[in-house]
């Protein structure tokens, strides 16, 4: 019995030492870490404030000690408080919390990272409120305004040109002065299915200076016979295969077919 407590004895007190070994290892692994010649260098730059020179020096002794915490530390505090770079801030104080999780300041850090967290998304993120976004809405506005203007003036002569086909004796209407600039708004008689028309002036029959009245001129146009072909139409019409194809914007060529009218530029 006496032997057997002996023995408990001594394992507890082989074990108490290597807990206390650990905890001394731990510590002068540290203070080795401080020790580095490149870390103390780097310490010395960041008394000299020389910012640059001490992230060179921490990150060198980085490359000596990979697991050096106090290093990573120190690069995270450069990184924030000199040289505002929220994402360097925030991956070496993660490492130096990684490498020291029993750190007494740990609770700190995390509010450091938290922190450069909201920084970076500022430098991310433009004001709302700022001159520039107002400027840009106020464009944005007064191009939406332009262009509700010329949509209304296609309207309107979309309009006019029905009513003077369902009237031939009316006069033509006339075309909006500025056709719109954006895409959205349609080119006049082609996406929907209208041709406006052309006037040319018409000589005097007194054979006086002044021009006569204008006659309205339509565009010729084309019934597409069977098995033809917008190549075959082409070079029957004296044009080229591009001209067609422009004077016909929406137009499959691939599917013609018989009795479809095409428009010859």
């Amino acid at each position: 019995m006496l032997f057997w407590n002996r023995l408990m004895w001594s394992l507890a007190a082989v074990l108490a030492g290597l807990s206390l070994g650990g905890c001394s290892l731990s510590s002068d692994s540290q203070q080795d870490d401080e020790k580095e010649p490149h870390f103390v260098l780097g310490k010395g730059r960041v008394n000299a404030m020389d910012y640059t020179g001490a992230i060179e020096a921490f990150k060198e002794s980085l490359e000596v000690s990979p697991r050096s915490a106090a290093a990573h530390y120190q690069l995270a505090w450069i990184y924030e408080n000199k040289l505002t770079n929220s994402a360097a801030a925030i991956y070496h104080y993660q490492e130096y919390l990684d490498l020291n999780p029993k750190a007494e300041n740990r609770d700190l850090i995390n509010q450091r990272i938290y922190t450069c967290k909201q920084q970076l998304g500022a430098e991310g993120m433009p004001s709302a409120g700022g001159p520039g976004a107002q400027r840009q809405l106020e464009r944005l506005a007064e191009q939406n305004h332009q262009l509700q203007d010329e949509v209304d003036k296609w309207h309107a002569y979309y309009k006019a040109e029905l009513a003077a086909r369902a009237n031939p004796q009316a006069a033509p209407p006339s075309q909006p002065s500025n056709p719109a600039p954006s895409p959205a708004v349609p080119s006049p008689g082609r996406t929907a299915g209208i041709t406006p028309p052309i006037h040319q002036t018409v000589p005097s029959p007194a054979g006086g200076a002044g021009p006569g009245p204008t006659a309205p001129y339509h565009p010729r146009t084309h019934v597409v016979a069977s098995r033809e072909t917008l190549a075959s139409i082409a070079r029957k019409a004296g044009v080229s295969l591009a001209a067609l194809e422009s004077a016909n914007p929406g137009l499959d060529s691939r599917h013609l077919r018989p009795g479809q009218t095409i428009y010859l530029p």
